[in-house]
């Protein structure tokens, strides 16, 4: 008998058969045999070294330690702030940290990071630093905005050199730039634009009647920045193509 532990129970016991069924249940399935035809105890089976008062002492040893958990910490646990990303306490960090963000995937003018940075209450000359910093490495370029503002605008909406140059202006581009942008488009160009707008819509008015289309497709040009004379003179003849009786007009 080996000392503080049970007797060894003889081979064919019940006791010997039940120890058996509990080491497959943990194990395998099968229970194993040592030299003498007495099955080997599963590791996790039984208690510990010491007996049950020391496995209830070792937990009671990790409460007294402060842990609120048994077993080892989790890999995602993280103490206070630790694993976190903290945020820049710099002015000029933080603002160039915003400008980038805003400047992923989506072209900006000065003034529309500058009235970001302001909402989140950056110091003016932080951010003065960074935007003109922009500008040097080419980040920020109006000229470039409005360039490509008017070809996407002209050419995916149909706008008028009026209506480009009108939201250049609300995104702050200079009028000199805005100027050079929105001279791109000629007066041929434009009118050529409004025939296509005019041609496009002709057709949703059809059965209403003279005054009623007239009044509809001029209108939809002039909200697109069309002269008023330039619309009128292109609905007219857009009429007159599909038989509309135009003679009693004055334009």
């Amino acid at each position: 008998m080996e000392p503080g532990g049970p007797a060894a129970s003889p081979a064919g016991h019940p006791e010997n058969a039940e120890a058996s069924r509990v080491a497959g249940a943990w194990g395998d399935g099968s229970a194993t045999q040592d030299g003498r035809g007495h099955p080997e105890a599963h590791p996790w089976d039984g208690d510990p070294p010491g007996g049950r008062a020391a496995r209830r002492g070792g937990r009671g040893s990790r409460r007294s330690a402060g842990s609120s958990q048994e077993g080892p910490p989790s890999p995602w646990r993280t103490e206070g702030d630790e694993g976190r990303k903290a945020k820049p306490t710099d002015p000029v960090e933080q603002a160039r940290s915003i400008c980038l963000r805003l400047l992923t995937g989506t072209p900006r003018t000065r003034k529309q990071l500058a009235d970001a940075l302001r909402k989140r209450e950056i110091p003016d000359d932080a951010a003065e630093e960074v935007l003109s910093r922009f500008e040097e490495v080419g980040l920020i370029n109006d000229g470039a905005f409005a360039d490509a503002w008017v070809e996407s605008r002209h050419h995916g909406r149909g706008l008028a050199r009026r209506a480009l140059a009108r939201e250049l202006r609300t995104k702050g581009v200079e009028s000199t730039l805005i100027d050079e942008a929105v001279g791109q488009l000629d007066s041929e160009q434009e009118e050529a634009t409004a025939r296509e707008l005019v041609d496009r819509k002709l057709r949703s008015t059809r059965g209403l009647d003279r005054d009623k289309r007239l009044r509809r497709l001029a209108g939809m040009l002039a909200r697109k920045g069309y002269p008023e004379g330039m619309s009128l003179r292109v609905v007219r003849q857009a009429l007159d193509a599909e038989g509309e009786d135009t003679e009693d007009l004055d334009f």
